[in-house]
């Protein structure tokens, strides 16, 4: 029994995987060093570190998981999901453990192959928007230069500042 007992928690840990690694929150985080220097790191670890609360709890409601993503992503990341998507990912997570423990193995590799797909059309996405956007920031830093000149003869002539207070004479 310990074969499919070792199976399953394989399949539940790529299963967590799959869910954090479409979870846009976490790949925003990751994509702009939120964790600091190590924050793909910290997001390796975090499928780690979830798998473990699943193993070492029994009975988790979905509210539960809820809660600790936000503590992980709020101390790992500096972030807070406010996106909605926290309950969407503690319910994928709860069914990914149940059907790993009922032996669901099908169900669960369908469902990774989905979320597979569907984090490499974001990734497609967001590579074709990011062409735009490069152009457009490198035009950026000489906008804010030409605004920062030109600033004083838009807002008219600047006073001078005060002169200094008069030393004392001795």
């Amino acid at each position: 029994m310990a074969a499919p007992e070792g199976r399953a928690r394989g399949l539940f840990r790529q299963g967590v995987e799959a869910v954090l690694g479409s979870w846009p929150v976490l790949q925003i985080a990751v994509e702009n060093g939120f964790g600091g220097a190590y924050s793909q790191e910290k997001a390796e670890w975090m499928v780690g570190a979830v798998e473990q609360y699943f193993q070492s709890n029994a009975d988790l409601e979905p509210e539960e998981i809820e809660d600790f993503l936000a503590e992980l992503m709020n101390n790992e990341f500096d972030t807070m999901v406010e996106d909605g998507s926290l309950p969407q990912v503690s319910q994928e997570l709860c069914l990914f453990f149940s059907q790993c423990r009922q032996g669901d193995e099908a169900a669960v590799r369908e469902a990774m192959v989905r979320l597979t797909q569907k984090r490499q059309e974001a990734k497609m996405a967001a590579a074709k928007s990011r062409p735009a956007e490069a152009s457009s920031s490198e035009e950026e830093p000489e906008e804010e230069a030409m605004d920062c000149n030109a600033a004083p003869s838009r807002n008219g002539p600047q006073p001078s500042p005060p002169p200094p207070p008069p030393l004392p004479h001795r």
